[in-house]
């Protein structure tokens, strides 16, 4: 009786000890990478020649797209990553928009640019955000 006593004194002083979710909050947010887009950016590096990917499926693509985008589906982004560097003609610093519908599958191919080597990446979030104050 009195081992079990202690063991339930002992579980409720632990369980009051232990920080409130700083362990919790820190882990999700390694699983879930912050999406940084940079639309007004994007623009800018498009206006300038940039190689712009378009990473949403194919049926996404062809109900709209940017006109200087190529299509490589988030899905297929590894395995066609030679591809991207014949359209950067294998300079790993020429200028890459990525976009997609909200800018979230554009994070992960951004990453995926930058693990090959890309210095020159940026989100540019979703296809609304890089037609507003354009003529479409």
């Amino acid at each position: 009786m009195l081992a079990r006593l202690i063991v339930v004194v002992a579980l409720a002083a632990c369980s009051r000890s232990e920080p409130a979710q700083p362990a919790a909050s820190g882990s999700a947010s390694v699983a879930k990478p912050q999406v940084v887009k940079d639309p007004a950016k994007a623009k800018q590096m498009i206006a300038g020649g940039a190689v712009v990917l378009d990473v949403r499926t194919t049926d996404e693509f062809s109900g709209g797209h940017l006109p200087t985008a190529t299509n490589v589906p988030i899905d297929e982004f590894q395995t066609r990553l030679p591809e991207v560097e014949q359209l950067a003609k294998g300079n790993k610093s020429q200028p890459i928009v990525v976009y997609c519908a909200r800018g979230g599958r554009a994070e992960r191919a951004k990453q995926a640019l930058e693990a090959a080597g890309y210095t020159n990446v940026v989100n540019g979030g979703g296809l609304d955000d890089l037609q507003q104050g354009a003529d479409k």
